[in-house]
């Protein structure tokens, strides 16, 4: 009998030491050994190639149930993989929303068999279920609660300071935060211009993030409990985010990283509409300077697909939100290239910084005893993303025609090789994600 189930022979692996060329054996969809000898069922050359910890997108939209026009938990676990992510935490705002046991539920039963990659789904927090939160965020699959401040694709909404402090009081998890404030959001609509997507950032102003920010950290605070703030756009909130961190870490996403609006509103238009808005090159800025003061925690993609349709009509009936779980680790990848940002801090931001935000089980880290989830990527390829590499159902991305240097070749999820140069496996095999605070629950 072969010593180990799969052997990844000949990579560069980056271990929480640092990079080492060693071979990696697998036994039973967990890591056996760094520096493997012997035989095994399966061998991988990856010569060339770097292996990283598999990248964990915590904040996908997949849209199913209702919204399947848009994507499935099929075609967006497939474009996961395909950009080399194997673990996504996917939102509740779908129809109906998942705001209950039983919508929970229903979704990690639609996931079995059909998700490409490891999984969990966020309970949305509203002003009827806040009680029961507590309850809903042990469930399995579950990843946390979410809460919108400000409204956004679809109807979830908590945007009163009294109905946030009744969600905060229940439960313990991490609980993430869409911080844009809605009072202020409606006063200023009459700031959008009809056609103009460029508008969008001045309607939803840096203050109207802020805003929101000040008064989810004051009512956390209050309430003794963490929080997690998404797809954070402003340097503002950043600096004072990074005075907070006893209670609050931080996601920002690779879109606003890249994008800048004098560019992108006149390039793309409604395609560069999304909320948080993409703003100015000064902001892209700032969010680098705070990246490389060590202040956001993870990357999120915030992949929010819309068809070509709905992002054709014009602004502001043009949904918010844009694709992005494909091109997440791409764009970072070319980013490291560029010398923005180092490889371990990619992997930081990418694998331990979510094992460590949201207390994984066995994920996040190259270490014996962890789940073999590798992304192995070729630093040096300099390819073009092109459309007919997109496989979201939506059908593009504000990234194509972009040429760009580092590209995933491989996804391995608990030892399974899922995809490999752009050609998947034969079946899905995404099975729910384990939290520290949920895996002994029951």
């Amino acid at each position: 009998m072969p010593g180990y189930d799969l052997i990844l022979k000949n990579g560069t692996v980056w271990t929480p030491s640092g990079p080492v060329e060693a071979d990696v054996g697998v036994r039973n969809g967990r890591i056996a050994a760094i520096g493997a000898t012997g035989d095994a069922a399966e061998v991988i050359d990856c010569a060339g190639l770097t292996v990283l910890p598999g990248v964990i997108d915590s904040q996908v939209h997949f849209r199913e149930p209702g919204l399947e026009a848009k994507e499935d938990l099929e075609t967006g676990s497939r474009a996961a993989v395909l950009g080399g992510v194997t673990s996504v935490f996917e939102m509740p705002n779908t129809k109906p929303n998942t705001d209950s046991a039983e919508a929970l539920a229903d979704k990690v039963t639609r996931a079995q068999g059909r998700m490409w990659c490891d999984h969990a789904f966020y309970v949305g927090a509203t002003n009827d279920n806040a009680e029961r939160l507590a309850e809903f965020e042990k469930l399995p699959g579950a990843a946390g609660v979410k809460i919108f401040m400000g409204a956004s694709t679809g109807d979830l909404l908590v945007s009163e300071d009294a109905a946030l402090a009744r969600v905060l009081a229940s439960g313990t998890r991490r609980v993430a935060i869409h911080a844009e404030d809605e009072a202020r959001m409606q006063a200023r609509l009459g700031y959008r211009i009809e056609g103009d997507p460029a508008s969008h950032p001045v309607w939803r102003d840096d203050e109207s993030a802020l805003l929101a920010t000040q008064r989810i950290l004051r009512l956390a605070r209050a309430a003794g409990r963490r929080i997690h703030i998404l797809h954070v756009t402003t340097p503002a909130e950043l600096e004072l985010i990074a005075q907070h961190k006893d209670i609050a870490t931080c996601e920002v996403t690779p879109q606003h990283l890249t994008l800048a609006a004098e560019d992108a509103y006149p390039r793309l238009g409604s395609y560069a509409q999304m909320n948080p808005p993409i703003r100015s090159g000064a902001h892209r800025d700032g969010l680098w300077h705070w990246l490389n003061q060590g202040v956001p925690d993870v990357l999120g993609s915030d992949h929010a697909p819309h068809t070509l349709e709905e992002k054709a009509r014009p602004y502001p009936a043009s949904p918010s939100g844009m694709p992005g779980v494909q091109t997440l680790l791409p764009l970072m990848l070319d980013h490291v290239a560029n010398g923005r940002l180092t490889l371990e801090r990619l992997i930081d931001l990418t694998s331990a910084g979510p094992q460590r935000v949201f207390g994984l089980v066995t994920k996040g880290r190259i270490a014996v005893g962890y789940d073999a989830d590798f992304s192995i990527v070729d630093l040096k390829a300099r390819w073009t993303i092109e459309e007919n590499w997109l496989a979201s159902r939506c059908g593009w991305s504000p990234f194509t025609g972009m040429t760009l240097t580092g590209r995933p070749i491989g996804t391995i999820v608990r030892g399974n090789r899922v995809m490999w140069e752009g050609s998947l496996a034969n079946q899905a095999i995404g099975r729910p994600v384990r939290f520290e605070s949920t895996a002994f629950h029951g």
